[in-house]
């Protein structure tokens, strides 16, 4: 699903009586589902001739220069219903099902809704040369189980969220399928202050596990504060429910830690972090294929 910068504009055909309105059956979903709703169409004081009906995903990303502002972008694009004349007066319901892209951002965080990053179905009705853009109808978008649980660790760890948002652009050395990436910002926790400020979670998920991205101090690098390193993990969706996800967020975050320190230092090995107040010692991570698997990351290009 490609997705691409859109000037918004609504407003129905003047003068036609023509009206479309757009109804989710649950606004509330999860990447890798199916949001079904249904497009009704009402016609207007003659004939309406309708080339296609196509429905979108909308949402606003922060440019990748940096730039203030932002661009709204238009994803995930789904043909619903092909040419068709709409009869005066005549009402003709289209439903369909949009299936959510597995790196879907997530726009509710520990239960509350992120008021700053709309998430919006639009629907695009073209009639002959002109396009009618309904309203958008807000969707809100629910962790999956492995996301709900990381971002509940970091709460109950003692990290500070900070800030939610999309950036246009890929992050470096990470393959995704769409042209943004989310950022989950947090101020660091007090148990790891010291080794870093803050850190942002990308999370990048496929139909068989979720793949999360640890951006260690990557704001205050891009203001030229500091440098930043990328580190990944993987999580299969399958296993979610076997890990004491206290131990493995700990242990991720010491992982991070030592990179960006060897990497920000030039030394082969990061310094060693106290003990844990959750853990007996650091955990290790499972061996490569075993559950949760870890990744070095590249260094961020700063």
């Amino acid at each position: 699903m490609e997705g691409r910068p859109t000037v918004l504009f609504g407003g129905a055909s003047p003068g036609t009586g023509f009206a479309v309105r757009t109804t989710l059956t649950n606004p509330s979903t999860r990447p890798g589902l199916d949001l079904p709703g249904r497009v009704r169409m009402v016609g207007g004081d003659e004939p309406v001739p309708i080339a296609h009906v196509v429905v979108g995903l909308v949402t606003r990303v922060e440019p990748a220069d940096g730039g203030d502002g932002y661009l709204e972008y238009e994803f995930g694009r789904v043909r619903v219903a092909g040419a068709v004349v709409l009869g005066p007066g005549e009402r003709r319901d289209v439903a369909f099902a949009v299936p959510m892209p597995w790196e879907l951002p997530v726009t509710v965080v520990n239960g509350v809704p992120r008021l700053n990053l709309p998430m919006a179905l639009r629907t695009e009705v073209a009639l002959g040369p002109d396009l009618n853009r309904g309203g958008l109808t807000g969707v809100f978008v629910h962790p999956l189980p492995a996301q709900e649980r990381i971002l509940s660790t970091f709460e109950s760890l003692g990290f500070t969220l900070r800030q939610v948002g999309l950036q246009q652009g890929e992050l470096p050395g990470v393959r995704q399928a769409l042209p943004f990436h989310q950022k989950i910002g947090y101020w660091a926790a007090p148990l790891y202050a010291g080794p870093f400020a803050e850190v942002e979670l990308t999370f990048l998920a496929g139909p068989q596990a979720l793949e999360v991205v640890f951006a260690l101090d990557r704001r205050l690098a891009l203001a030229g504060a500091s440098h930043y390193s990328l580190t990944r993990f993987r999580v299969p969706h399958a296993d979610v429910d076997r890990f004491n996800w206290v131990e493995v967020v700990d242990g991720w975050i010491r992982h991070a830690v030592a990179r960006h320190a060897a990497a920000r230092s030039g030394a082969t090995d990061g310094p060693v972090m106290p003990e844990s107040v959750h853990t007996n010692r650091p955990p290790d991570l499972p061996p490569e294929g075993e559950g949760l698997t870890g990744t070095a990351g590249g260094e961020g290009g700063i």
